[in-house]
């Protein structure tokens, strides 16, 4: 990953901070003084390396796969008492939410929309290879213990093919150099993780 991007990644993270904080305290009074005009893009400068579409489209498309992976790990501490599948949703969370922060720098170089938030209304988008149905969601959310463990293991299998199969897409038809580094890292990472879910599932009663 090259400088700028890791610094603008660094400004990208406190502007999605102080968002926050600007929310928690919009009930304070008004002190009847214009505050400064604001806007939903930060203002980043700085030259990107060469994009081209293949780049946005990975970009754009990853981060709302990778924010169903965030909330599928979420499912888990309350689920599950097996402590290595917990292990493995926590740092699937860390890495792919430090990937999506990443990846909202680099639609922010890009001049496009950045995806900050919770994820856009009417849900994720099904279309995108991997994704988990509405029903296997709703399912996990009523599950306890190793029936919870199986399906949990079954369904984020998938989401990583459907991951690795983007990353290959960006590998094959992008441009940019930050964005290519991350798809390869993906692949590797994620099949990876995917030989660790297996092995787990066999264990699983």
């Amino acid at each position: 990953m090259t400088l700028i991007v890791r610094v603008v990644a660094a400004v990208l993270t406190a502007v999605v901070a102080v968002v926050g904080l600007v929310a928690c305290d919009s009930s304070a009074p008004s002190s009847g003084q214009a505050g400064p005009t604001s806007t939903d893009t930060p203002v980043i400068t700085g030259e990107p390396a060469g994009f081209n579409a293949a780049d946005v489209t990975f970009a754009q498309q990853v981060i709302d796969h990778h924010r169903q992976a965030v909330q599928l790990a979420e499912l888990v501490p309350q689920r599950s008492t097996n402590k290595d599948l917990a292990a493995l949703a926590t740092r699937i969370t860390g890495e792919q939410q430090s990937e999506i922060n990443t990846l909202n720098v680099f639609l922010v170089q890009w001049n496009e929309q950045p995806k900050l938030g919770q994820a856009d209304a009417g849900g994720p988008d099904q279309n995108l290879p991997g994704m988990v149905d509405p029903a296997t969601v709703t399912r996990l959310e009523s599950l306890r213990g190793a029936d919870f463990d199986r399906l949990w293991l079954q369904s984020m299998i998938t989401h990583h093919q459907g991951a690795i199969e983007m990353a290959k897409a960006e590998i094959a038809d992008g441009e940019n150099v930050d964005a290519l580094a991350m798809a390869r890292t993906m692949v590797s990472t994620q099949q990876a993780e995917i030989g660790q879910m297996n092995t787990m599932l066999e264990g699983t009663p």
